[in-house]
C-alpha cells in the first residue's frame, strides 16, 4: 500500500473498498474453512509420507487462508492515514499518532469484545461475520463521508528525499529491530504472566488486550508533542533507550506479582463477583508489568514514520515503516519461541529485547552525534549508565524455579514449600516444564506451574491419586479390547500411563504423543517408575500436536488414550471437541476403543455434560468410570461395549501394576462404573447443553470459571446415591455380591466398608464391634438395637424409623444385593418386625423391595407410600419419588412412570433442575424411552 498508494487520486477511498473486501471475505471464511480443513485433515495428509512435507503442506494451506485478508488489513494503516494526511498536510504527526492511537486502542477492546462475550453468544463463526459486517458498515460510511463531504484533491506528499539515503535506510532498519524487541517482549511476558495468572485463555486476553492498549496509549501521548519534536531520531533514540530499560525492570515487578497473586487468591470470594474482581484485578497486574515499555513501543511507529515523511521520502514512509516494523515483529516471535525460550530462558529472553532496544537506542545517538544534534558526551554518558543498568538489573534479579513453578494461581503460595526441592526446570517451546518434591518421597511434573502429574517414592507401599489415575487410564480399554496390540496415547505426563501399557507382553507399539519436548525430558527424571515409556523399544515417543500427528501417521489404532492437560489451560479444550471425536475415530480399527480422561474437580456438570454430548455424537457407545475425582469415558467406534471384562484384566500383567494401587479383585474396577451412553443419552439432550466445539468452544469459555470455584462434582456418580440405582439400570455390569479391597481414592470403598461393619454389628446385636463408624452411625445403630424391642409402642416407633431411614438407605444402596437382603435376618429387624405397626410394616416391605432389587414391588410400594405420607420430609420423598420413577420404568411402564413425576415432582421441587443430579438423569432416561415409544415426548 506505501508503494502504490500515491498513485491513488484519493487513497480514503481505496482504504473503503479494502475495508469491503476484507469484510466480504469474513462473511465467507468460516464455511471455506471447514471444507478447506476437512479435505487437509481426513484426504490430503492420510496420503503424506513425509512429516515435513506433510507440516509444509499444513502451513502453506493454512496461509493461503488468512494471508489474502492479512495483507487487506496491512493495507488499511497505510491508506488511510495517507488520506488523512492529504486533508491535513501540516499536522502529519499528529494524524499518524492518532491513527495509531485509535487503531491499537480498537485492537485491544476487539481482544475483549470477543473473548468475554462475541465468542460465547455467537461462536467463532459468528465472531468473524460480526467483525466481516463491521467492516463492511465501515467501508459504507466511509464512502458516504466522501460522497457528503470530498476532500480537496491534494497531491500526495513530496517523495523527493532531502537527507542521505542511509538515514532513511537507518529509520527502516529500526522500524525493523523495534518491532523484534516489542514482540519478544510479548512472548516473554506472555509466558511470565501464565506463571503468574495461569495459562488460560482467558488470561491470554488479558495479556494480549494489555500490551495492544500500552501500544495505543503510547501513541495518544506522542500525538501532540510529535509535530513540535526538533529531531525525531534523537527523540526515538532514547525512548528506544528507556524502552529497553523498562522491559528489563519488569523482571523485578515481575517477581512481586506474586505476592500480588497469592493475596488476590487469598482475599476474593468464590462467587461470580469474586470471579471478575480477579479478571479485574488480573489485568491490573497485566498492565503493571507491560504499560511503562509498551507506552514507550507506541510512540516509535508513529515517530519513525514522521521522521521519513520529514526526509521527504513521500507517502511510501507509511506503508515501509509499517512493513518493516511487521517484519520485525514476526522474527521476534519467531526467535522467542524457536531460540529465545528454549535455551536464553524468561530472564534472558527478557534481557536480549532489552538490549536490542537499548543497541538500537545507542546507534540512533550516534547518528544524531554525527548530525550534529547530540554531544558525543551524551553518547557516552547514556551508553555507560544504559549498560550499567542492564548489568545490575541481570545481575540481582532472580527469577527462582521454585517461585516460577508454585502454582500461585490455583494454591496462593508465591513458592514451592522449603520441603520440595527443583529436580527439573526448562522453558519450553509451548510452556514451562518444572518437576520438584523429594525424591524418596514424591515427584511432580507441572506445566506452567499446573502440576500435570506425581508419583510417590516411599517404600510405605502408598501412592498418590495421579498413579491410579495413569494406570487406570492404561488398564480400562483392554477390559473392552483384551486382544489390543497396538496403541496411541495422548499426552506424556509422567510417563507412567505409557509405562502400564507396556506391561502388557502382547503389546507391540506404543505411540505417546506430545506436543512440548521439554515434558519428555522431566518425566525421565521419573526414572524406574516409568522405565518402560523410555527403554522398552516398543515405545515410541513422537513431539508434535495430535491432530496432525494422526492425519501424517497413517496408523489405525486398537487403542487410543488421550490424557491431555486440564481443558482450562488456552487449546487443551480443542481435544474435546466434536470434531477432534469425529477425527480420532478415524484412526482406530472398527472395534477399536477411545479412552478420555476428564475430572470432577474444578469443575461443572454442565462442562463435563458438553464434553460428553460432543463425544457421544461420534462414538456409539461408551461408559464412565470413577477413580478419586478423576473419570474416564471409555468409548466404542461401532457397536455395544457390553460390560467390562475385569477378569481378563485381573488375570493378566497389568494386575501386577494395578495392585500398587489398590486394585487387587475384579470387583475393584467392576465398581468404579458411573454411568453409561444409554443412561445419559436422555439427560444430554437437553437443547441448553451444547456439544463443546472448536466453533462453539463451550468448555474453553466457561472451565477457567469452574476451576476459580473450586468446586468437586461429586453428584456426578451417581454410584453414591441412595438407591442402588445403577445396579438396577445396568444390572449387567455389576454381581450380586460384591468383592471390594481397601484402597484410598476409592470413596465407594468407604462406604461399602461402613455398611459391611454395620451389617455385622445389626448381625450381632452389638453395638461394641462397631469399629472406625462416625460417630453419628454408632449412635443409629445403637439406637435401633435399642427400638427393635418396643416398635409397638408409638415413642419407640417413630425413633426406629428415624434412624431407619438414616441408616437403612445407606446400607441397601452400598451393600451387594446378597449382602442387603441379610439386613432382614438381623436381631434388631426381626424383633421389631414381631410387633410393628402397620406404617414401620409399609415402610420395611418397601425397604426390602429395594435391598431385593425388585422393581414391580418397589415401583408399587413407593407409589403407594408416596400417596399415604403426607407429613413425610423432602429427603423422603425424594427418595419416594426415585423408587417410584425407577420401579415403575423398570417395570415396562413408561408411562406410568413419567406420570408420577409430573404428579409428584412438582410437589417436592421447584423444577427438574432443583432435584438431585440422580433423578435429573432418570426422569430424562425415562422420558427419552417414553418419546422413542410415543408415550410423551418431554419430562
Amino acid at each position: 500500500a506505501g508503494q502504490y498508494s500515491g498513485k491513488l487520486r484519493i487513497p480514503i477511498l481505496a482504504y473503503a473498498i479494502v475495508e469491503a473486501i476484507i469484510g466480504i471475505l469474513a462473511l465467507i471464511f468460516h464455511n471455506s474453512f471447514v471444507a478447506i480443513t476437512d479435505g487437509v485433515y481426513l484426504s490430503l495428509l492420510p496420503g503424506i509420507d513425509s512429516a515435513l512435507l506433510a507440516h509444509l503442506i499444513k502451513w502453506t494451506i493454512a496461509a493461503m487462508m488468512i494471508v489474502p485478508q492479512s495483507i487487506l488489513l496491512g493495507m488499511t494503516f497505510p491508506l488511510m492515514t495517507a488520506g488523512v494526511i492529504r486533508r491535513y498536510p501540516t499536522n502529519s504527526g499528529s494524524s499518524i499518532s492518532l491513527l495509531y492511537f485509535t487503531n491499537s486502542i480498537g485492537a485491544a477492546f476487539g481482544v475483549l469484545a470477543s473473548g468475554f462475550w462475541l465468542i460465547k453468544h455467537v461462536g467463532l463463526p459468528g465472531t468473524i461475520m460480526t467483525a466481516g459486517l463491521i467492516n463492511i458498515l465501515l467501508a459504507l460510511a466511509v464512502w458516504i463521508v466522501i460522497r457528503i463531504d470530498p476532500a480537496p484533491v491534494t497531491e500526495p506528499l513530496a517523495d523527493k528525499p532531502q537527507t542521505p539515503n542511509h538515514s532513511n535506510r537507518l529509520l527502516l532498519l529500526a522500524a525493523f529491530i523495534t518491532g523484534m524487541a516489542s514482540f519478544i517482549y510479548e512472548i516473554g511476558w506472555i509466558r511470565m504472566l501464565s506463571l503468574v495468572l495461569g495459562s488460560s485463555t482467558h488470561a491470554f486476553e488479558l495479556m494480549l488486550s494489555a500490551f495492544i492498549a500500552g501500544l495505543a496509549f503510547g501513541g495518544l501521548w506522542i500525538r501532540k508533542r510529535i509535530d513540535i519534536i526538533q529531531s525525531p531520531i534523537r527523540f526515538a533514540a532514547y525512548i528506544q533507550i528507556i524502552m529497553g530499560i523498562l522491559a528489563l525492570l519488569t523482571l523485578p515487578v515481575y517477581g512481586m506479582t506474586f505476592d500480588w497473586m497469592s493475596s488476590l487468591m487469598k482475599t476474593v470470594s468464590r462467587t461470580d463477583e469474586g470471579y471478575r474482581l480477579l479478571l479485574l484485578a488480573s489485568h491490573g497486574i497485566v498492565f503493571a508489568v507491560m504499560l511503562p515499555a509498551t507506552f514507550c513501543a507506541g510512540m516509535t511507529l508513529p515517530l519513525f514514520t514522521h521522521a521519513l515523511l520529514k526526509t521527504g521520502y513521500g507517502e511510501k514512509s507509511i506503508g515501509r515503516i509499517y512493513a518493516f516494523n511487521t517484519a520485525g515483529a514476526i522474527m521476534g516471535v519467531l526467535f522467542a519461541v524457536n531460540i529465545g525460550l528454549p535455551y536464553l530462558g524468561l530472564k534472558y529472553l527478557i534481557g536480549f529485547g532489552a538490549a536490542l532496544d537499548i543497541v538500537l537506542g545507542i546507534g540512533l545517538l550516534a547518528f544524531a552525534v554525527s548530525a550534529g544534534v547530540v554531544f558525543r558526551k551524551q553518547l557516552l554518558a547514556t551508553s555507560a549508565l544504559s549498560v550499567i543498568i542492564c548489568v545490575a538489573t541481570l545481575a540481582f534479579t532472580s527469577l527462582a524455579p521454585s517461585q516460577l513453578a508454585s502454582g500461585v494461581f490455583r494454591y496462593a503460595q508465591t513458592h514451592l514449600p522449603e520441603s520440595k526441592r527443583i529436580y527439573f526446570y526448562r522453558d519450553g517451546k509451548t510452556a514451562s516444564i518444572s518437576l520438584y518434591g523429594k525424591k524418596d518421597e514424591e515427584l511432580t511434573v507441572a506445566t506452567n506451574g499446573k502440576p500435570d502429574a506425581s508419583i510417590h517414592y516411599g517404600s510405605d507401599g502408598l501412592h498418590t491419586s495421579d498413579e491410579g489415575t495413569m494406570m487406570l487410564a492404561a488398564a480400562l480399554p483392554f477390559g473392552f479390547k483384551p486382544d489390543a496390540k497396538v496403541v496411541a496415547n495422548i499426552g506424556m505426563g509422567s510417563g507412567l500411563t505409557t509405562h502400564t501399557l507396556l506391561a502388557l507382553p502382547q503389546i507391540t507399539r506404543v505411540d505417546t504423543i506430545e506436543i512440548e519436548s521439554a515434558m519428555v525430558a522431566a518425566s525421565r527424571e521419573f526414572g524406574d517408575k516409568v522405565r518402560r515409556a523410555h527403554s522398552d523399544p516398543r515405545s515410541k515417543i513422537h513431539i508434535e500436536d495430535a491432530k496432525t500427528f494422526f492425519s501424517v501417521n497413517r496408523s489405525r489404532y486398537d487403542i487410543i488414550v488421550s490424557e491431555p492437560s486440564n481443558p482450562w489451560v488456552s487449546g487443551t479444550s480443542s481435544l474435546f471437541t466434536e470434531e477432534f471425536y469425529r477425527r480420532i475415530g478415524n484412526y482406530l480399527v472398527d472395534d477399536g476403543i477411545f479412552v478420555q480422561w476428564l475430572h470432577l474437580y474444578e469443575s461443572n456438570i454442565q462442562l463435563i455434560a458438553s464434553v460428553l454430548k460432543a463425544l457421544g455424537n461420534h462414538f456409539s457407545d461408551y461408559a464412565i468410570y470413577a477413580y478419586d475425582f478423576d473419570f474416564f469415558i471409555v468409548a466404542r467406534k461401532t457397536g455395544n461395549l457390553g460390560p467390562i471384562d475385569a477378569d481378563s484384566i485381573m488375570s493378566s500383567a497389568l494386575k501386577d501394576e494395578l495392585v500398587k494401587v489398590d486394585v487387587r479383585a475384579p470387583d475393584d474396577l467392576r465398581y468404579r462404573f458411573v454411568a453409561s451412553k444409554r443412561i445419559l443419552e436422555g439427560f444430554l439432550r437437553q437443547p441448553t447443553i451444547p456439544a463443546n466445539s472448536d466453533y462453539f468452544p463451550y468448555l474453553d469459555l466457561n472451565s477457567h470459571k469452574a476451576f476459580f470455584f473450586e468446586r468437586i462434582v461429586e453428584e456426578f456418580k451417581i454410584n453414591h446415591s441412595p438407591l442402588p440405582l445403577l445396579e438396577m439400570l445396568a444390572p449387567e455390569s455389576f454381581n450380586d455380591s460384591r468383592e471390594l479391597s481397601a484402597a484410598d481414592y476409592f470413596l465407594l470403598d468407604d462406604w461399602n466398608a461402613m455398611a459391611e461393619i454395620s451389617l455385622a454389628v445389626l448381625l450381632q446385636d452389638n453395638i461394641d464391634d462397631a469399629g472406625k463408624l462416625s460417630l453419628e452411625v454408632k449412635n443409629r445403630l445403637s439406637a435401633l438395637i435399642t427400638a427393635s424391642s418396643h416398635c409397638d409402642r408409638e415413642n419407640y416407633a417413630s425413633l426406629w424409623l428415624a434412624n431407619w431411614h438414616a441408616v437403612g438407605q445407606i446400607l441397601i444402596a452400598n451393600l451387594s444385593r446378597h449382602s442387603a437382603i441379610m439386613l432382614w435376618d438381623t436381631p434388631a429387624v426381626r424383633r421389631c418386625m414381631a410387633k410393628a405397626s402397620p406404617d414401620i410394616t409399609r415402610w420395611m416391605t418397601f425397604y426390602q423391595a429395594v435391598a431385593e432389587r425388585s422393581p414391580a414391588r418397589m415401583g408399587a410400594l413407593a407409589e403407594k407410600l408416596l400417596q399415604e405420607q403426607t407429613g413425610i420430609n423432602k429427603n423422603l420423598k425424594t427418595y419416594l419419588l426415585t423408587s417410584a420413577v425407577l420401579g415403575r420404568y423398570l417395570s415396562g411402564n413408561t408411562g406410568t412412570s413419567l406420570e408420577l413425576w409430573r404428579k409428584h415432582g412438582p410437589q417436592i421441587f421447584s423444577s427438574l433442575q432443583d432435584a438431585p443430579f440422580y433423578l435429573q438423569v432418570l426422569v430424562h432416561m425415562v422420558a427419552d424411552n417414553a418419546s422413542k415409544t410415543a408415550v410423551s415426548p418431554t419430562p
